[in-house]
């Protein structure tokens, strides 16, 4: 039998020692979690507004979650794709249900989903008479994934970097700037990918003229709108999508993260002519559609729709929002450029060039974990099931952190 480790500090060393450098991590090694609370290796308690960097939806063990792995365990684990498995079924038709799609295509993680975009857009351009059209238009500070393509379709120098040749294929607008995009759309366009929310981008909600207007502009040309709800998808702003607080209807839409709860699953969703491109042998995956997988994404939906937790997203976010102004305009106006978000997905966009100042100091002096992102961007992108004392405990950490930076 392998033999435990004993304290944070020798998990760390080990893990130094045998993990490959290409993350930094926090000084901390996790043991256990309940709700929004997690556990360290030397019994120390955390408040976790990271959530798995927005994959545990529903907080940890979560007892309906709890009870699916037990049943799953008992039952079977893997099956191919040779075969139906009726988690899978049950997962997409509840996709299906509570939107606007026709068919689910799944995937092992938001990348993956993202690369399957790409395949079908590429795809549908030529069983339309398009063979010429092979360009997505993706926006600058986005991002889709870390495969060679979806680095590519990310809007971001530091993801490109060490990369190159870069595959061809890939042309970058403004967020937020139609006519941007509409100055790159030419004969060669078969697609426009965005994300309703710009999560790494720094918590960029769109506008809904921008959106609309993207619509309106692949209908015109002819070409796919293409979501990318990998971070936002799955419950985060208290609907299903993102793209449902707009009334805009993409051709396809990824999802990931929380879909699983803290089991690697993503889904490609698609409509109408989009939902009939991938054929038998065009695209799949060993893993993907998998019962372990599609059970607990099945059981996470089900909670998500029918108990409450999108209402709770929604009230907790606004709260946020709320009390973060309240307390930056009273104690930190001029630290601050902008407190923007959705739901649970929320920035606080600073002045100074880096924001990991705060992230450290909340670690460290109150037990609060959460990120930053974009350079100077903190993101709060916590369990759907937080409350709104819990959100109190956050933002006094944020504003005890920027004080002793006399911020």
């Amino acid at each position: 039998m392998v033999e435990k480790f004993k304290t944070n500090a020798e998990v760390i060393e080990n893990g130094d020692k045998y993990l490959y450098g290409n993350h930094i991590r926090i000084p901390l090694s996790l043991e256990s979690g309940k709700d929004a609370w997690v556990f360290d290796k030397d019994g120390n308690k955390y408040l976790d507004f990271i959530g798995g960097i927005a994959v545990n939806g529903l907080g940890h063990c979560h007892p309906r979650i709890q009870e699916c792995l037990r049943e799953r365990a008992e039952t079977i684990l893997h099956c191919s794709n040779y075969f139906y498995n009726e988690p899978a079924v049950q997962t997409a038709k509840l996709i299906v249900e509570h939107s606007c799609f026709d068919k689910v295509l799944f995937a092992n993680s938001g990348a993956e989903a993202n690369e399957g975009q790409i395949k079908l857009a590429r795809k549908y351009a030529k069983d339309h008479g398009h063979p010429e059209r092979f360009v997505v238009i993706t926006m600058k500070n986005s991002f889709h994934g870390r495969t060679l393509a979806t680095a590519t379709a990310t809007g971001q120098y530091g993801v490109h970097r060490y990369f190159e040749p870069l595959p061809d294929g890939f042309r970058y607008a403004e967020f937020n700037n139609l006519e941007s995009v509409k100055a790159l759309v030419d004969e060669y366009t078969c697609a426009i990918l965005t994300e309703p929310v710009q999560g790494e981008g720094g918590v960029r909600p769109a506008t809904k003229e921008f959106l609309q207007g993207l619509r309106e502009l692949c209908d015109e040309k002819g070409i796919l709108l293409m979501f990318d709800e990998v971070q936002v998808g799955s419950g985060r702003t208290g609907k299903l999508f993102a793209h449902q607080y707009y009334g805009v209807e993409p051709d396809t839409c990824s999802m990931a993260k929380a879909l699983g709860s803290g089991v690697p699953i993503a889904a490609v969703c698609a409509r109408g002519d989009a939902a009939k491109v991938l054929t038998p042998g065009t695209h799949g995956s060993t893993f993907a559609g998998g019962p372990l997988a599609c059970a607990l994404a099945m059981t996470t939906l089900d909670v998500m729709l029918n108990e409450g937790v999108l209402d709770n997203c929604m009230k907790v976010g606004e709260y946020f929002r709320k009390r973060a102004h309240e307390v930056i305009e009273k104690n930190h106006p001029d630290a601050v450029d902008e407190i923007r978000g959705l739901g649970l997905i929320n920035g606080i966009q600073l002045k100074k060039e880096n924001g990991q100042p705060v992230v450290d100091l909340c670690f460290k002096d109150s037990n609060v974990l959460i990120n930053n992102t974009n350079g100077n961007v903190l993101r709060f992108i916590p369990p759907l099931i937080v409350n709104e004392e819990e959100v109190d405990i956050v933002i006094d950490a944020v504003d005890k952190a920027m004080t002793k930076l006399g911020w």
